[in-house]
C-alpha cells in the first residue's frame, strides 16, 4: 500500500502521540516499521525527546578485583603468549643495559630478544642480556614491552591533549 495524504496525516499523529515505528506500522497496514523509519525522515518529522531515566547517566558498581582480567587479547587466545612481568625494586633496572649485543645466529632461550637498531642495516643486533624466568626479554626490555593496561590508556590520553 502506497502513501495518501490520509495516511501519512495519520501518520504523523501517530509519531507525535510517541508511538514506535512498528506500533505505527501495525496500525497502518501494507508497511513495515522500516517504511515508516523512512517516511518519516523524509518528512523530516522531529525526532522524540529522550525520556528522563535515559538522560541520567547510569552509575555503575564496581566490580570486585577477582572479576577484574588482568590481560585481553583479541582474537584467537589459545596461542598467546603467558609471561609475567616480574617487579623489580631496584633502582638501577630501570637502566638501559648495554648487553653484548648478539646476532640473530647467536641467541639462546636466556638471552634477551628485544631487536636493537633497523633490520637490513648496519649495526643491528638484538640485546643479548640474560633473561628472567621464561620471558623473552630482559627485565628493563619486559617493562617497556609489557606495560600494564592503565598506564597505556592514561599515556595516550596525555598524548591527545
Amino acid at each position: 500500500m502506497g502513501w495518501n495524504d490520509e495516511r501519512v496525516e495519520l501518520l504523523k499523529k501517530l509519531w507525535a502521540d510517541g508511538l514506535s515505528a512498528s506500533q505505527i506500522a501495525a496500525q497502518l497496514g501494507g508497511v513495515t516499521r522500516n517504511a515508516v523509519i523512512g517516511k518519516v525522515h523524509r518528512l523530516g518529522l522531529s525526532g522524540r525527546a529522550k525520556t528522563p531515566s535515559s538522560s541520567v547517566p547510569r552509575v555503575r558498581k564496581p566490580r570486585p578485583a577477582s572479576m577484574r582480567p588482568r590481560l585481553r587479547y583479541h582474537g584467537n587466545t589459545a596461542l598467546a603468549p603467558q609471561y609475567e612481568v616480574e617487579e623489580d625494586l631496584d633502582p638501577l633496572a630501570n637502566i638501559v643495559p648495554m648487553g653484548p649485543r648478539v646476532s640473530i645466529l647467536e641467541l639462546s632461550e636466556s638471552t634477551c630478544r628485544w631487536p636493537i637498531g633497523e633490520p637490513g642495516k648496519e649495526g643491528f643486533a638484538y640485546c643479548g642480556t640474560q633473561t628472567k624466568a621464561e620471558s623473552p626479554y630482559c627485565p628493563y626490555h619486559s617493562r617497556v614491552a609489557y606495560q600494564p593496561l592503565a598506564e597505556r590508556r592514561r599515556q595516550r590520553q596525555q598524548a591527545r591533549g
